[in-house]
């Protein structure tokens, strides 16, 4: 993900901007793995792949969010791993 998208992301549950961005993973200055925080509502999207997840609760996958959320544990605030909606580690 190009950091410039920061400018125009806002958080889709509650339209809130900015939003925090965590790198895990940089490549050539773009975020490859990492997450997007909102502050209003606590939600954390991930980033995978270079593309931000930014998926209604009802339409995220929680196996694979956790898994996600485990193998960044090091890399990624506690905000985001153990406190973040809608689940966290």
């Amino acid at each position: 993900m190009n950091k410039s998208m920061m400018e125009i992301l806002a958080c889709p549950i509650d339209k809130a901007h900015p939003l925090e961005l965590y790198e895990a993973v940089s490549e050539g200055g773009a975020v490859a793995e990492g997450a997007l925080y909102c502050p209003e509502c606590t939600r954390f999207y991930m980033i995978t792949g270079g593309i931000p997840v930014m998926l209604p609760d009802e339409l995220r996958d929680r196996a694979e969010e956790a898994g996600f959320l485990e193998r960044h544990r090091g890399a990624l605030p506690a905000k985001v791993v153990t406190g973040a909606a809608p689940w966290h580690l």
